[in-house]
């Protein structure tokens, strides 16, 4: 069964006349760039702690993510993609001992980040009038991540794919109907991390079935678990348009 036709198989189910909703597309684009990203594998003694971006030369790249869903009433539903590949080489400062192998200082190495990022999200909306909307809600996301270091003919990765609940909001504020401002994320904070994906920019309606934003976007969020040890924060400038179809 399709993504599409699995989120509607889910809203029928769950929502009273959602045959009837109004669905939409919704695509980002723009660039991410690398904050902080500390790494520990483990993280205990064996393992050194270190900062992929200060040990590696990571350079910006170029993003896209998808979104499509429904609105039906005061409820929307929504599946999202956003896959995440950071780069990068250098020369280690330092010994670095990382999942269990040593990459003693001046090798040469290549690192690889990837944070693949799966949502299925569903929002109320609390209040809405001509002038302001607040939604709020809750998005179940599936994060595919890997961190790898290979040089001097070694290669070690640390792979993880789970689970992880968040909490989902949208503030929209459009004062005279076309030009506004968004607020827009899914954020927890938990005891042994957190994750945060928030937007801030300005909108405009373009046309009655298209919206367009620019602004800003940050990632940032990680563990501090018996196996791994990372903190990574990602800034995106991005423009994005969505279509109501």
């Amino acid at each position: 069964m399709g993504r599409t036709a699995w989120i509607a198989t889910v809203a029928l189910a769950v929502l009273p006349g959602a045959a009837a909703a109004g669905w939409f597309v919704d695509v980002e684009a723009g660039g991410a760039f690398p904050g902080y990203n500390d790494v520990q594998v483990p993280n205990d003694p064996s393992g050194t702690r270190f900062s992929l971006v200060e040990a590696l030369d990571v350079p910006p790249v170029p993003v896209v993510r998808i979104r499509a869903g429904f609105a039906a009433g005061r409820h929307e539903i929504s599946a999202f993609a956003a896959p995440l590949r950071l780069e990068g080489e250098g020369t280690l400062a330092t010994d670095v001992a990382f999942d269990g192998s040593l990459f003693p200082a001046g090798t040469a190495v290549e690192g690889l980040y990837r944070f693949d990022s799966y949502r299925l999200t569903w929002r109320y909306r609390l209040y809405e009038s001509p002038r302001l909307a607040f939604s709020a809600g809750l998005t179940a996301k599936i994060r595919d991540a890997e961190i790898r270091l290979e040089g001097g003919g070694v290669t070690a990765a640390e792979t993880n794919t789970g689970f992880v609940p968040l909490a989902s909001f949208s503030l929209a504020w459009t004062p005279d109907g076309r030009w506004g401002a968004l607020l827009d994320g899914d954020a927890l904070v938990g005891p042994v991390g957190r994750a945060e994906d928030v937007f801030l920019g300005a909108t405009f309606r373009a046309a009655e079935t298209l919206r367009l934003r620019l602004g800003y976007r940050m990632v940032e969020g990680g563990a501090d678990v018996e196996s791994v040890y990372n903190f990574t924060l990602v800034s995106f400038l991005t423009m994005g348009a969505t279509l109501e179809l």
